[in-house]
């Protein structure tokens, strides 16, 4: 077996990984990634009791106080009913209360209770642990090159979604 130019064999022999990648192996790796990402948030997360999606309504609803169910489905990318379910869960657990609008009572506001303004923190913290582990073993100037091109790779998708909704 010969050994094309520049290409890098392991001692064991085979190819490294890397070698035959193309943008086919994109997807799966990109979602691999992200559920793994998604895992270890929410084994961090439990120890407050939140669960996995939870702490995007938190952290939305500490940015705007005072949201609609809808406002906050649209704002985080979830169906309506879900997003009610969610908040059903959420405010039982202690985390949010449900409030009529002061100036439209037909309206019904979501709130951050004290326990849901404390678990911020705990997010931020496991964000920021998860992401450290992610990152592992990187440098910091292949951090900022990974972010950049998961920006590029994110608009991209975001492009072409709005070319197919200007078809229609």
């Amino acid at each position: 077996m010969s050994k094309k130019k520049g290409e890098k064999k392991s001692k064991s022999g085979k190819k490294k990984d890397g070698a035959n990648l193309s943008a086919a192996d994109l997807a799966p790796a990109i979602t691999q990634a992200a559920r793994s990402m998604r895992t270890a948030l929410s084994r961090s997360l439990g120890e407050s009791g939140l669960y996995a999606g939870q702490d995007g309504v938190i952290l939305a609803l500490a940015e705007e106080e005072g949201m609609t169910p809808g406002q906050l489905a649209a704002r985080l990318g979830v169906k309506a009913p879900t997003m009610t379910r969610t908040i059903g869960r959420m405010e039982a657990q202690g985390f949010l209360q449900r409030r009529s609008d002061e100036s439209d009572g037909r309206l019904t506001k979501v709130f951050l209770t004290d326990s849901g303004m404390r678990s911020v923190e705990q997010i931020g913290r496991s964000v920021a642990d998860c992401g450290a582990q992610a990152v592992n073993g990187l440098s910091d100037k292949e951090v900022r090159t990974l972010l950049k091109l998961l920006k590029v790779v994110d608009q991209n998708l975001h492009s072409d979604s709005n070319a197919d909704e200007d078809d229609e």
